[in-house]
């Protein structure tokens, strides 16, 4: 088994990741974990298989949030501190208003043009207050993260629902969109595509699908361009971030890669197991939680989320 570790390709990745101090294992004993986000003080995050939303606090640590999520996936923060959730099993977008009742949902997207959506996976908030969301069948390919189902759409693509419901596809060829995240401007849209991936938990990885991040530029819900970003091996794209620099953070079989904005490797954080997802966070924003098969990691860094940064600014005009 690999040990956790640090690759520095570049000189500044030393400046954003406190490589002195290894990855911290905060939390294990999980299937699958997913999804994580920090949300008033605490991480939350999913285990998939086991339609459980976790809680972890650095005082008290490890605590069941919700005990039936619905095969829940990647979660994010609108601009008013709200968690927006990707459930596979309910194949929709919800929103959860109340930490103290995360139970309590509110129905953003789950059908489009009348049919129902596949299986949202990962979701972003603009700070216009539209939501943009992948919808792979990740969910609908077995019961393991979902119900076995067919697709009413017979595609997977990338939405955008906006304030007033309307539901966009803005990006229809795909062959699995997975993670995605705005530049710190938000004229570019990060999009990973996990194709490689064949089955629900992951058996297998064939290369010769994609496996890569494309990149987007944004006018409005228009998306152009389109072209490969960065390629990842081994293993595919999953959950990505952009830090307040512009740096794109994804995930990938080994660990987590950092790209600059030109797309060349600054370094990598190499972990044990397969990787899922990341979000910044903890009290000064700057901690790194890693969601990697059965484990969750924390990182010590010097970044922040851009998305967390707009927030904290207020609307764009």
């Amino acid at each position: 088994m690999t040990s956790p570790s640090y690759e520095v390709h570049q000189p500044q990745f030393r400046g954003m990741v406190d490589t002195t101090s290894l990855p911290e294992a905060i939390a294990r004993g999980f299937t699958w974990a997913e999804g994580p986000v920090w949300w008033h003080g605490a991480l939350y995050f999913n285990d998939i298989p086991a339609k459980r939303m976790w809680k972890w606090q650095p005082e008290s640590g490890l605590s069941v949030a919700l005990e039936n999520s619905e095969f829940a996936n990647g979660n994010t923060l609108d601009g008013r501190g709200q968690m927006i959730s990707c459930e596979h099993g309910g194949r929709r977008v919800i929103r959860r208003p109340d930490p103290k009742d995360p139970a309590t949902v509110e129905v953003i997207a789950d059908r489009y043009q009348g049919k129902r959506l596949n299986s949202p996976n990962d979701v972003v908030v603009r700070s216009d207050g539209s939501i943009w969301f992948t919808d792979p069948p990740y969910g609908i390919n077995s019961d393991v993260e979902g119900y076995l189902a067919e697709s009413e759409i017979g595609g997977c693509h990338v939405y955008c629902a906006l304030p007033d419901g309307t539901l966009i596809a803005v990006a229809t060829d795909f062959d699995k969109p997975n993670g995605l995240a705005f530049s710190p401007d938000e004229t570019r849209l990060y999009i990973a595509d996990s194709g490689a991936i064949r089955g629900a938990s992951f058996p297998g990885i064939d290369h010769t699908l994609p496996h890569h991040i494309r990149v987007f530029d944004v006018d409005g819900t228009t998306l152009r361009g389109g072209g490969v970003f960065a390629v990842i091996e081994p293993g595919v794209p999953d959950g990505l971030r952009v830090d307040h620099d512009g740096n794109v953070w994804t995930s990938a079989m080994d660990g987590i890669r950092c790209l600059s904005p030109e797309g060349q490797t600054l370094g990598k954080i190499v972990l044990p197991a397969p990787t899922a997802n990341l979000c910044f966070g903890g009290p000064d924003g700057t901690d790194m939680f890693i969601t990697a098969s059965d484990t969750v990691w924390r990182v010590r860094t010097t970044r922040r989320d851009a998305a967390t940064c707009l927030r904290n600014q207020g609307p764009r005009t």
